[in-house]
């Protein structure tokens, strides 16, 4: 899986770059298809800046989900939930759509039906 983390507008912390790179490494947990996660920091606004993230997924569209803080940290706890939520709900929708097996249907009594 590639993890991407850039900054625009100024230099991301190496502190707050590797901490970004762990977070998000933990989304891979809740999908398995995941194939890449990029992350931009826009700093343009030094007092809110903006974290956009991006989950690149085999076979789906790609998940995005944006948010502005105070700190890059405070933006990526938001993000974060956002994009569990994305991807619970495509991983949801996958495994929903197969129907039930025979074995786990309930018998019928044919004798009844035909009185």
């Amino acid at each position: 899986m590639l993890v991407s983390v850039s900054a625009r507008h100024g230099n991301l912390g190496t502190g707050d770059q590797s901490l970004i790179e762990d977070k998000v490494e933990k989304l891979r947990r809740l999908y398995d298809r995941v194939n890449a996660i990029e992350v931009i920091v826009d700093l343009e606004k030094l007092e809110s800046p903006v974290l956009e993230a991006k989950v690149s997924v085999e076979h789906e569209e790609d998940f995005i989900a944006s948010a502005t803080a105070a700190t890059v940290i405070g933006a990526l706890d938001v993000v974060i939930p956002k994009l569990e939520k994305q991807l619970r709900r495509a991983k949801e929708k996958r495994t929903e759509h197969r129907g039930t097996g025979l074995k786990h249907l309930e018998p019928t009594d044919v004798t009844d039906e035909v009185q």
